[in-house]
């Protein structure tokens, strides 16, 4: 919890205002889109959907990729949690001419492993045996039955021979040897994104790179992947007080909606992901009318764009996405659920609000900013400052921008202080606040906060693509990002007060607590 987190919304960090409708152009049109705006964006759109965000800065020789597909963990079929985020790992293993040192010979191998996992998966549910409680290698904890432990030595058999022909990290090497920076991926709710940064005269490389892996994935080394996603829950979830507690918080308060599946997945449906639902859910969602590219830095437009149309541009399009169609029920009484865990004490609250196109979205911003948005923050003030109740306090929204999401305000309670004194304490700030409207000093406080993010926001490469590419992914258009910083200054005292009453109704809150079971009580009724 950061002294003094920037203002900000949802994982994406953009969608602050209502939406506007996408740009209008033609598929490949005869070149690029020049920006009406303060910023020389150059838009390109294929004739296979797929969209290019280009902006020159000249000065360090370097440029920023970011590829953004929009599929996140609300995409994940039923049964199928954590898809989205393991496809994101897959993908890093190469395609048919990267990452092995004979095609012919890892896929003899990769088709009997399939075999096997396939028997070995019918087997288990016809006796209704789950996968083993702990991943070891290739899911080497043999079952009770003989068949089931034998099934499983030939499948850890059959990886370690295809092994053989596997080349690790060829895809990530050819980027590092080439200078390659901050070479990484995430997925969230709403999107998988990936990134890097390049000297500028490596650009090509990059191209090369991800139409190959877009359109010729082999996603090698599957089951041994798999268990490494398995023991990364554990450890960022199952083993972290953080990780459990906003684990509970979404699932009580989205009993519906996806938003309440974890990204990570749960692990008895990653535990039963197979190579082939992997392969079906790229063909689906990573097709180029999916994706938004943001190329950011020392680069000639013109050349960029010549790269996209050579080697993305024979890509076919691929199926629309499947939409979410779930809606979560609106909520009538308050939601409450304790979480014993062997830590220190946590809270958080939260109420159900809006998406990110919503004009109400400002406003929340800048309340959730004047409740707990820095040391001078009205809860910061009085909680950790005046009461010394709590370590820290924050407030903040999630976990998308696709569907209405949640605003939410944690804090860690100081002993001998508990977690039921800073619910009551807060719920009273958040009272307050709807019926006394912030002064102008509080205002301005956040408006300085507002001029301090314009800035930080043009001064990377790599942040500014990631604006870019979210921004059009979200809302069609890439400039909506830079129409926030406006939107959330013309915010009134009086906006404020209302969003604090209409969407922070003590009656609706969703509240999770984590700790000691003899420590920390499940709050007041």
């Amino acid at each position: 919890m950061p002294a003094r987190p920037r203002i900000a919304w949802w994982n994406a960090g953009i969608a602050l205002c209502a939406a506007a409708p996408a740009v209008a152009q033609a598929p490949d049109s005869a070149a690029t889109t020049p920006a009406r705006t303060e910023l020389p964006v150059a838009r390109l759109e294929l004739d296979n959907g797929m969209r290019f965000l280009v902006l020159p800065r000249p000065g360090a020789p370097t440029v920023a990729f970011v590829a953004r597909f929009g599929v996140g963990s609300v995409d994940d079929p039923p049964g199928r949690s954590g898809i989205a985020h393991l496809l994101e790992h897959l993908l890093f293993k190469g395609s048919s001419t990267i990452g092995t040192t004979n095609r012919a010979a890892e896929l003899f191998y990769l088709s009997r492993i399939d075999a096997a996992a396939d028997t070995l998966e019918t087997l288990r549910a016809a006796i209704g045996a789950p996968a083993p409680p702990v991943p070891s290698g290739v899911d080497t904890v043999a079952g009770p039955l003989p068949e089931e432990r034998r099934l499983v030595e030939r499948l850890a058999a059959l990886e370690d021979s295809a092994r053989v022909f596997v080349a690790p990290n060829e895809f990530v090497e050819l980027l590092t040897t080439n200078g390659a920076r901050s070479l990484n991926a995430t997925t969230d709710a709403d999107a998988t994104t990936y990134f890097v940064e390049l000297p500028a005269n490596r650009a090509e490389l990059w191209f090369a790179l991800e139409a190959d892996r877009m359109s010729d994935p082999v996603f090698r080394e599957f089951y041994t992947e798999r268990d490494v996603v398995t023991e990364e829950r554990r450890l960022r979830v199952e083993d972290q007080p953080g990780g459990r507690i906003g684990e509970a918080l979404l699932a009580a308060a989205f009993r519906e909606h996806p938003y309440g599946v974890p990204v990570i997945g749960r692990v008895e449906d990653i535990r039963s992901l197979s190579r082939e639902a992997v392969r079906d859910y790229h063909a689906r969602y990573y097709g180029p009318n999916n994706a938004v590219v943001a190329i950011v830095g020392d680069v000639s437009p013109e050349r960029m764009v010549s790269f996209a149309r050579q080697y993305f541009g024979p890509i076919p399009r691929a199926e629309a996405p499947a939409p979410v169609t779930a809606v979560e029920p609106s909520q009538i009484a308050p939601r409450r659920v304790h979480v014993d865990f062997d830590a220190e004490p946590q809270l958080r609250l939260a109420w159900h609000t809006v998406a990110g196109d919503h004009p109400d979205v400002p406003a929340l911003t800048v309340l959730a900013s004047i409740l707990a948005g820095g040391v001078t923050s009205r809860l910061y003030r009085r909680l950790v400052l005046r009461e010394r109740s709590a370590l820290a306090v924050f407030a903040g929204g999630g976990p998308g921008a696709r569907f209405p999401g949640l605003l939410t305000i944690s804090a860690a309670p100081r002993a001998p202080h508990g977690a039921a004194e800073l619910e009551a304490a807060i719920l009273e700030e958040v009272a307050r606040i709807a019926d006394e409207p912030p002064s102008e000093r509080e205002l301005g406080a956040v408006r300085n906060e507002i001029a301090i993010g314009e800035v930080e926001r043009l001064a990377s490469n790599l942040g500014l693509a990631f604006q870019l590419a979210a921004s059009e992914t979200l809302s069609g258009d890439w400039r909506r990002t830079f129409h926030a910083p406006a939107e959330l200054r013309a915010v009134t005292a009086d906006d404020v007060a209302r969003v604090a009453r209409d969407y922070l109704r003590p009656e609706v809150v969703t509240v999770a607590t984590l700790g000691r079971a003899d420590a920390s009580g499940p709050g007041p009724p």
